[in-house]
């Protein structure tokens, strides 16, 4: 019941589990408010002709385009509503919040025609930066460097935004912030439903608080706490980067940018979009898919210009869950290092611990990130799979034990 994507990073630089908010509710609905292959606007409730909405499209200077990151039927429509755009738009810009500014060289290599499909990935670092299944995104790259649309990478690096989470933005010296500028003051209601996303799925180490999202007392409480507000800095760093980003690219003359960003950085226009208006930049319009799994209630003036409704991700689904080992990775001049270790996950399962370092998986030495991910990936269900581990001066042997088929999760 999601169209956000889930917060991951943040969730995990603040000690607080991952999963996705709720939409803010409005008016009641049937379970089909939003009709397959159809545009509609929040604000009330009418569907809207592709023609009609294309023209209001044009007008704009940002068009930013949600996902969620693992739906493949979110990248095809991103696709096409992109192919509209180009035909509409000569000198149009794509941004990608998958990329940090630090890639912004290889994207242009890429756009050039320059790189291989395997060089442009293993050189934006794709499995360590991103890590989603770059299948749901590679025909959007090609659809850049077919016609030479120039990309730009929107975000930052990881680390960055770790930093932030445990530290908060104001202790991360001015040469640490990879350029970005202070974010704009969040809106209220951005502040209220992070304040519940923390709430939810925080850990229970609160065990004497009453873990209650309606308990005004208790929210307020919330609010307070300096490790929601480090939270809270962190995703207004990610936002903040990406809009300036856009913004340099149409101070640069890019007459149009469509930006393709997690749907919880557009809707109601609190994130991406707060952040281009603090910045001077009204011309914006925000697109949602929207998919049968979604309450209709979610549905609010305000939340995108349109949303443009999508099957169930259960009628689309093509393959089967990838294995999942369950950590974070880090390459480092030391080798992979563990950054963290999933809670329940089958690394967890298996011993390995924050700040290990592996060092080969099934004999075979392991030196990039990459390769432990294609080793993982190729482990079938209910296999076991050595790896070879450096904690401190220790070297270690164990084993990650994948559950069966039936028991993979996403």
């Amino acid at each position: 019941m999601t169209l956000v994507p889930l917060l991951l990073l943040l969730f995990l630089a603040t000690g607080v589990q991952a999963a996705a908010p709720h939409l803010p509710k409005s008016h009641p609905g049937g379970p089909k408010c939003v009709p397959e292959g159809r545009w509609l606007d929040p604000t009330d409730g009418k569907t809207l002709t592709n023609t009609a909405l294309l023209r209001h499209l044009a007008k704009k200077r940002v068009v930013l385009l949600g996902e969620d990151h693992d739906n493949l039927e979110h990248h095809r429509w991103q696709l096409i509503v992109l192919a509209q755009l180009h035909a509409l738009q000569e000198g149009l810009r794509l941004g990608f919040e998958s990329f940090p500014r630090s890639a912004q060289a290889v994207l242009d290599r890429w756009v050039a025609g320059e790189l291989t499909e395997s060089r442009f990935l293993e050189q934006v670092r794709w499995d360590e930066v991103w890590r989603y299944d770059p299948a749901g995104y590679l025909p959007l790259f090609h659809f850049a460097r077919l016609y030479r649309i120039p990309m730009i990478a929107l975000n930052v690096e990881r680390a960055l935004v770790t930093r932030v989470g445990q530290e908060g933005w104001h202790r991360i010296p001015g040469n640490a912030r990879e350029g970005v500028g202070d974010p704009a003051p969040p809106a209220p209601d951005y502040v209220d439903l992070l304040a519940e996303i923390y709430t939810r799925h925080s850990r229970p180490h609160e065990k004497g608080e009453v873990n209650d999202e309606n308990d005004g007392k208790h929210m307020e409480r919330i609010k307070a706490d300096p490790r929601f507000q480090r939270f809270v800095q962190g995703q207004l760093l990610w936002d903040r980067a990406m809009a300036e980003a856009i913004a340099i690219a149409l101070r640069d003359g890019a007459p149009q940018v469509a930006a393709i960003a997690g749907a919880g950085h557009l809707m109601g226009g609190y994130g991406i979009p707060h952040q281009l208006a603090d910045l001077g930049i009204h011309d914006v319009a925000v697109l949602l898919p929207w998919d049968g799994a979604i309450p209709c209630e979610a549905l609010k003036p305000g939340l995108a210009d349109a949303v443009f409704g999508m099957a169930p991700p259960s009628r689309v689904a093509e393959e089967p869950p990838r294995p999942r080992l369950g950590v974070y990775l880090q390459r480092t001049e030391a080798g992979v290092r563990v950054t963290k270790v999933t809670p329940g996950s089958v690394a967890e399962a298996a011993g390995i611990r924050t700040d290990d370092h592996i060092l080969a998986i099934a004999g075979r030495e392991v030196t990039e990130v990459g390769q432990v991910v294609e080793a993982v990936q190729a482990t079938p269900p209910g296999a076991w799979l050595p790896l070879t581990v450096r904690r401190g001066e220790q070297r270690l042997e164990v084993v990650a034990k994948f559950p069966p088929a039936e028991a993979h999760e996403r």
